[in-house]
Protein backbone atom coordinates (compact mmCIF):
# COMPACT_ATOMS: atom_id res chain seq x y z
CA UNK A 1 0.00 0.00 0.00
CA UNK A 2 1.38 3.62 -0.93
CA UNK A 3 0.17 6.75 -0.64
CA UNK A 4 -0.57 8.99 -3.48
CA UNK A 5 -1.51 12.16 -2.12
CA UNK A 6 -2.20 14.23 1.22
CA UNK A 7 1.63 12.94 2.82
CA UNK A 8 4.86 12.01 1.79
CA UNK A 9 4.91 8.93 -0.40
CA UNK A 10 5.63 5.82 1.01
CA UNK A 11 5.46 2.07 -0.07
CA UNK A 12 4.60 -0.83 2.45
CA UNK A 13 2.83 1.27 5.12
CA UNK A 14 2.46 -0.53 8.50
CA UNK A 15 -1.05 -1.00 10.25
CA UNK A 16 0.29 1.78 12.88
CA UNK A 17 1.89 4.09 9.79
CA UNK A 18 -2.08 3.39 8.48
CA UNK A 19 -3.90 4.43 11.82
CA UNK A 20 -1.93 7.87 11.23
CA UNK A 21 -2.42 8.41 8.11
CA UNK A 22 -6.94 7.88 9.26
CA UNK A 23 -6.42 9.88 12.64
CA UNK A 24 -9.35 11.65 13.56
CA UNK A 25 -9.89 14.65 15.98
CA UNK A 26 -10.01 14.01 19.67
CA UNK A 27 -11.44 16.82 21.11
CA UNK A 28 -14.79 16.95 19.07
CA UNK A 29 -17.26 14.61 18.02
CA UNK A 30 -16.35 13.54 14.61
CA UNK A 31 -18.35 11.18 11.69
CA UNK A 32 -17.00 9.13 9.44
CA UNK A 33 -18.81 7.11 6.99
CA UNK A 34 -16.53 4.59 5.11
CA UNK A 35 -18.23 2.45 1.87
CA UNK A 36 -16.53 0.66 -0.88
CA UNK A 37 -17.93 0.25 -4.58
CA UNK A 38 -16.39 -1.05 -7.71
CA UNK A 39 -15.17 0.84 -10.52
CA UNK A 40 -18.63 1.06 -12.10
CA UNK A 41 -20.17 2.68 -8.89
CA UNK A 42 -22.02 -0.90 -7.70
CA UNK A 43 -21.61 -1.10 -3.97
CA UNK A 44 -22.01 -4.59 -3.45
CA UNK A 45 -21.89 -7.37 -5.60
CA UNK A 46 -23.91 -10.62 -7.24
CA UNK A 47 -24.77 -11.69 -3.83
CA UNK A 48 -26.10 -8.15 -2.87
CA UNK A 49 -23.48 -7.77 0.13
CA UNK A 50 -20.26 -5.99 -0.17
CA UNK A 51 -18.14 -9.13 0.73
CA UNK A 52 -18.44 -9.96 -2.95
CA UNK A 53 -16.76 -6.62 -3.68
CA UNK A 54 -14.35 -6.26 -0.71
CA UNK A 55 -10.63 -7.32 -1.19
CA UNK A 56 -7.81 -7.80 1.05
CA UNK A 57 -6.63 -4.44 1.19
CA UNK A 58 -10.61 -3.33 1.74
CA UNK A 59 -10.66 -5.33 4.64
CA UNK A 60 -7.47 -4.37 6.43
CA UNK A 61 -8.23 -0.84 6.23
CA UNK A 62 -11.78 -1.42 7.18
CA UNK A 63 -9.97 -2.94 10.09
CA UNK A 64 -8.08 0.19 10.70
CA UNK A 65 -10.95 1.84 11.07
CA UNK A 66 -12.69 0.23 12.98
CA UNK A 67 -10.24 0.16 15.56
CA UNK A 68 -9.53 3.42 15.93
CA UNK A 69 -13.62 4.05 16.03
CA UNK A 70 -15.83 4.59 19.83
CA UNK A 71 -18.73 3.30 18.06
CA UNK A 72 -19.96 1.89 14.62
CA UNK A 73 -22.86 3.14 13.52
CA UNK A 74 -25.38 0.96 10.89
CA UNK A 75 -28.34 0.84 9.28
CA UNK A 76 -30.32 -2.33 10.34
CA UNK A 77 -30.88 -3.00 6.88
CA UNK A 78 -27.15 -3.35 6.37
CA UNK A 79 -26.73 -4.93 9.32
CA UNK A 80 -29.22 -7.61 8.43
CA UNK A 81 -27.79 -8.01 4.84
CA UNK A 82 -24.19 -8.26 6.33
CA UNK A 83 -25.12 -10.71 9.01
CA UNK A 84 -23.89 -8.48 11.39
CA UNK A 85 -22.13 -10.07 14.44
CA UNK A 86 -20.97 -8.13 17.85
CA UNK A 87 -18.05 -5.98 17.95
CA UNK A 88 -15.30 -6.88 20.27
CA UNK A 89 -14.42 -3.43 23.02
CA UNK A 90 -16.80 -1.67 20.53
CA UNK A 91 -20.46 -0.75 20.74
CA UNK A 92 -22.49 -1.37 18.02
CA UNK A 93 -25.78 2.00 17.13
CA UNK A 94 -28.17 0.36 14.80
CA UNK A 95 -30.62 2.78 13.24
CA UNK A 96 -34.19 1.88 11.98
CA UNK A 97 -37.28 4.12 11.58
CA UNK A 98 -39.26 0.87 12.59
CA UNK A 99 -36.65 -0.08 15.46
CA UNK A 100 -35.95 -3.42 13.97
CA UNK A 101 -33.34 -5.42 15.01
CA UNK A 102 -31.78 -8.09 13.03
CA UNK A 103 -31.54 -11.44 14.24
CA UNK A 104 -27.52 -11.60 14.34
CA UNK A 105 -27.86 -9.28 16.65
CA UNK A 106 -31.08 -10.06 18.86
CA UNK A 107 -28.88 -11.75 21.36
CA UNK A 108 -26.16 -9.90 21.45
CA UNK A 109 -24.19 -9.37 25.20
CA UNK A 110 -25.94 -6.79 27.08
CA UNK A 111 -24.74 -3.29 26.23
CA UNK A 112 -23.14 -4.05 22.99
CA UNK A 113 -26.05 -3.12 20.99
CA UNK A 114 -27.78 0.05 20.64
CA UNK A 115 -31.10 1.24 18.73
CA UNK A 116 -31.71 4.78 17.65
CA UNK A 117 -35.35 4.74 16.36
CA UNK A 118 -38.87 7.26 16.46
CA UNK A 119 -40.98 7.16 19.44
CA UNK A 120 -44.39 6.71 16.78
CA UNK A 121 -41.80 3.36 15.95
CA UNK A 122 -44.58 0.07 16.15
CA UNK A 123 -41.54 -2.21 16.61
CA UNK A 124 -40.35 0.01 19.86
CA UNK A 125 -41.44 -2.66 22.40
CA UNK A 126 -40.49 -5.30 20.66
CA UNK A 127 -37.03 -3.36 20.33
CA UNK A 128 -36.97 -2.32 24.53
CA UNK A 129 -37.84 -6.28 25.41
CA UNK A 130 -34.78 -7.26 23.12
CA UNK A 131 -32.30 -5.12 23.74
CA UNK A 132 -33.02 -3.44 27.13
CA UNK A 133 -35.09 -0.30 27.65
CA UNK A 134 -31.46 1.53 28.10
CA UNK A 135 -30.41 0.36 25.37
CA UNK A 136 -32.99 2.19 22.97
CA UNK A 137 -32.33 5.69 21.98
CA UNK A 138 -35.76 7.24 21.24
CA UNK A 139 -34.66 10.15 18.65
CA UNK A 140 -37.66 11.73 16.94
CA UNK A 141 -40.98 10.83 16.66
CA UNK A 142 -41.34 10.21 12.53
CA UNK A 143 -37.82 9.67 11.83
CA UNK A 144 -34.69 9.29 13.83
CA UNK A 145 -32.81 12.95 14.33
CA UNK A 146 -29.82 11.87 13.28
CA UNK A 147 -27.94 15.31 14.58
CA UNK A 148 -29.60 14.17 17.80
CA UNK A 149 -27.66 10.85 17.27
CA UNK A 150 -24.18 12.32 16.67
CA UNK A 151 -24.89 14.34 20.13
CA UNK A 152 -26.03 11.87 22.23
CA UNK A 153 -23.30 9.49 21.46
CA UNK A 154 -21.15 12.21 22.02
CA UNK A 155 -22.38 12.75 25.34
CA UNK A 156 -21.55 9.43 26.34
CA UNK A 157 -18.04 9.81 25.38
CA UNK A 158 -18.03 8.43 22.17
CA UNK A 159 -16.29 11.46 19.94
CA UNK A 160 -14.99 8.81 16.87
CA UNK A 161 -17.76 7.38 15.34
CA UNK A 162 -18.08 4.97 12.26
CA UNK A 163 -20.82 4.65 10.42
CA UNK A 164 -20.98 1.84 7.98
CA UNK A 165 -23.77 2.66 5.66
CA UNK A 166 -25.72 1.71 3.98
CA UNK A 167 -26.51 3.54 1.10
CA UNK A 168 -29.55 5.18 2.54
CA UNK A 169 -28.01 5.77 5.93
CA UNK A 170 -25.44 7.54 4.25
CA UNK A 171 -27.64 9.73 2.17
CA UNK A 172 -29.72 10.78 5.06
CA UNK A 173 -26.63 11.50 7.65
CA UNK A 174 -25.20 13.69 4.59
CA UNK A 175 -28.59 15.75 4.33
CA UNK A 176 -29.01 16.42 7.92
CA UNK A 177 -25.24 17.77 8.17
CA UNK A 178 -23.83 14.79 10.45
CA UNK A 179 -20.71 13.89 8.32
CA UNK A 180 -17.42 15.15 8.86
CA UNK A 181 -15.45 12.62 6.46
CA UNK A 182 -16.36 10.02 3.98
CA UNK A 183 -13.70 7.15 3.58
CA UNK A 184 -14.61 5.50 0.07
CA UNK A 185 -12.52 2.21 -1.09
CA UNK A 186 -12.91 1.59 -5.02
CA UNK A 187 -12.26 -1.55 -6.08
CA UNK A 188 -10.83 -2.64 -9.68
CA UNK A 189 -13.83 -4.26 -10.69
CA UNK A 190 -16.74 -3.91 -12.82
CA UNK A 191 -20.28 -5.76 -12.03
CA UNK A 192 -22.67 -4.19 -14.36
CA UNK A 193 -25.99 -5.30 -13.11
CA UNK A 194 -28.80 -2.98 -11.30
CA UNK A 195 -26.84 -2.54 -8.03
CA UNK A 196 -27.07 0.19 -5.63
CA UNK A 197 -24.45 2.97 -5.65
CA UNK A 198 -23.10 3.65 -2.23
CA UNK A 199 -25.80 6.53 -1.49
CA UNK A 200 -29.85 5.91 -2.14
CA UNK A 201 -32.89 7.93 -2.04
CA UNK A 202 -33.67 11.56 -2.99
CA UNK A 203 -30.80 14.27 -4.66
CA UNK A 204 -28.57 15.61 -2.68
CA UNK A 205 -25.13 17.71 -3.98
CA UNK A 206 -22.81 18.23 -1.58
CA UNK A 207 -19.03 18.66 -2.57
CA UNK A 208 -16.21 17.04 -1.57
CA UNK A 209 -12.90 17.84 -0.64
CA UNK A 210 -9.80 15.03 -1.26
CA UNK A 211 -7.62 14.59 1.82
CA UNK A 212 -5.50 11.41 1.24
CA UNK A 213 -5.40 8.86 -1.42
CA UNK A 214 -4.06 5.58 -1.13
CA UNK A 215 -3.19 3.11 -3.48
CA UNK A 216 -2.87 -1.19 -3.50
CA UNK A 217 -2.87 -2.98 -6.18
CA UNK A 218 -5.48 -1.10 -7.88
CA UNK A 219 -7.37 -0.52 -5.02
CA UNK A 220 -8.19 3.25 -4.19
CA UNK A 221 -8.63 4.73 -0.89
CA UNK A 222 -9.67 8.24 -0.48
CA UNK A 223 -10.48 10.39 2.71
CA UNK A 224 -12.91 13.03 1.68
CA UNK A 225 -14.33 15.59 3.64
CA UNK A 226 -17.47 17.47 3.25
CA UNK A 227 -17.31 21.05 1.98
CA UNK A 228 -20.04 23.32 2.74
Amino acid sequence: MRVLTGATPNDDISDGELAELYAVPADRPFLRVNMVSTVDGSATGEDARTRSINNAADKRVFQVLRSLADVVIVGAGTAKAENYAPIDGTPIVLVSRKAQVPPSLASAPAGSVYLATCSRSDGLASAKEVLGEQHVLELGSHRVDLPLLKQTLAERGWNSQLSEGGPHLLRDLVFQGCVDELTATTVPQLVAGAYPRITEGAPIDVPLELALLLEDRGTLFGRWTLGG
